[in-house]
Formats: structure tokens, C-alpha cells, sequence
């Protein structure tokens, strides 16, 4: 018998599960990219409640925080254009946290976007790395 305080978990929809499984891939191709560039990964999907960074990097003595977009298709327009202030001052937030609970990594610090365009077969159709992003 069950008791009547449970409740069946709800089922993972087909949507959600195909948006995390084109955002890890996205991250790996990232991750490939940056290594192939001399950059040393720390880190990936640090989650703290003021945001996500996907990829935590060191290169020529800076930190670097990622922020990857991968999309198939143009529906929702390109990949780059998702990061807005919102998303940014998230990364900014979650960055700064990050370095907080890590003195000993470098004080030179920076955003980087890296948008990823995949055709519906998910065949790689563009890399854009954005370095050194703004609010």
C-alpha cells in the first residue's frame, strides 16, 4: 500500500531531455575546442542559486568563464543572440561566488561565449567563440 503522502515522480518530457542532450553536446565541443587552444578546463556546470557557468578555464594566467549556446536551426534565432544582460549578469554573479571559494586561481578574470549552429543531423555548421563579453 502506498502512503498518502507519495506521489510518482513527474516523467521527463522528450523536450527537456533533448535540450540537455544538445547543450552536453555543444559542451563538449567547446570543451574540445578549448583544450586544442591551450586552455586548461577546471570545471564544468558549477551550479550555485544565482546561476550556472558551464565552463571554468585558465589561459596565460586569466580565468575564464564560459557561457555555450548551442542551437539547431534558426527558429529561435542565432545562438549568441540568447545571451542577454539577464543571462550575463547570472554568469557575472555566479563568476564572482566562484572566485570567492577559489583565492588561489587568478585575480585576471573574463566571459567568453562560444555559440554553436548544428544542422537538424546535428553536423557542426558553425563555432563562434565571442571572447571577452560585456554587459
Amino acid at each position: 500500500m502506498k502512503h498518502p503522502f507519495t506521489f510518482d515522480p513527474l516523467p521527463v518530457r522528450k523536450t527537456d531531455l533533448r535540450k540537455k542532450l544538445l547543450g552536453k553536446k555543444g559542451e563538449d565541443l567547446a570543451c574540445d575546442y578549448l583544450r586544442s587552444h591551450r586552455y586548461l578546463i577546471l570545471e564544468r556546470n558549477f551550479q550555485k542559486r544565482y546561476g550556472e557557468l558551464d565552463i571554468i578555464a585558465l589561459k596565460d594566467k586569466s580565468l575564464v568563464f564560459f557561457e555555450v549556446k548551442t542551437r539547431v536551426g534558426h527558429a529561435y534565432g542565432k545562438p549568441e543572440e540568447s545571451v542577454n544582460s539577464k543571462k550575463l549578469h547570472e554568469v557575472v554573479q555566479t563568476a564572482q561566488y566562484y572566485k570567492m571559494i577559489h583565492p588561489e586561481l587568478p585575480d585576471a578574470m573574463q566571459i567568453d561565449v562560444i555559440a554553436i549552429e548544428l544542422d537538424f543531423d546535428h553536423t557542426l555548421l558553425s563555432f563562434n567563440h565571442i571572447p571577452n563579453v560585456t554587459l
